[in-house]
């Protein structure tokens, strides 16, 4: 499968998804389609799923021209984004994150939303900086955000929109692993070699138990969140 903007290729027993739209790679309506018929064909077909960006861009968070079009268009956005998150954190395969340079806004969302995060040892930013440009952070962001960031670090990592070097990002809890840069993709494809062979139901049945608290807190806000947004 192959987009403008979203690539799909299986190798061996891994789903590698890459996301590149010659930009920021921002979260467009483009690339969170692409994303869900990625994801998609993924579950039929493969054990694990790699997640990459380009060189120097992972994700800058939501495409700002739909963001700023009006209310109702970006409320349409963020609710997309809102469900693709939940299905990357629901999804029943291993996703490993090759982050391979900024991720920001909702990029750093995604990253909380997977299992498995390897970052560059690069001068690259991450982070949650909505509150810095004077936007409230959606519940579903804060719900993930809290799911995986250390408790200790969770109020600067989202009211005071701390900005993280990949190493801090690690500490932080964003990334799980820094590499060089030219190992990052290899790096999570051996992560993710190591995660598909876990098998189910004891790995998708647990994950869904670690998870299930999270999923219902943000399932119960969805309607309440949107509604705010829009």
């Amino acid at each position: 499968m192959s987009s403008e903007v979203v690539r799909y290729r299986l190798e061996d027993e891994t789903a590698v998804v890459t996301i590149d739209d010659g930009r920021a790679n921002a979260l467009s309506h483009a690339v969170i389609e692409g994303l869900s018929r990625a994801l998609e064909r993924a579950q039929a077909e493969a054990r694990a799923v790699v997640l990459a960006g380009r060189e120097g861009r992972f994700c800058a968070g939501f495409d700002l021209k739909v963001m700023t079009a009006s209310p109702r268009e970006c409320r349409v956005l963020v609710e997309a984004g809102a469900h693709l998150c939940l299905r990357l954190y629901e999804f029943p395969r291993p996703i490993v994150v090759a982050c391979t340079g900024h991720a920001l806004a909702a990029g750093a969302v995604v990253l909380t939303s997977c299992d498995w995060r390897v970052g560059p040892d690069l001068d690259v930013k991450v982070g949650l900086n909505e509150v810095a440009i004077g936007i409230a952070l959606p519940i579903f962001a804060m719900e993930l955000a809290r799911a995986r960031i250390a408790t200790h670090r969770l109020l600067e990592a989202t009211a005071h929109a701390r900005i993280y070097s990949p190493r801090e990002a690690a500490q932080v809890g964003y990334l799980d692993e820094v590499v060089p840069a030219a190992q990052v993709l290899d790096t999570a494809k051996a992560r993710a070699a190591e995660l598909g062979a876990l098998r189910d139901p004891g790995y998708s049945y647990t994950k869904q138990l670690v998870r299930r608290a999270t999923v219902r807190a943000i399932r119960e806000t969805l309607e309440e969140d949107m509604d705010r947004i829009g």
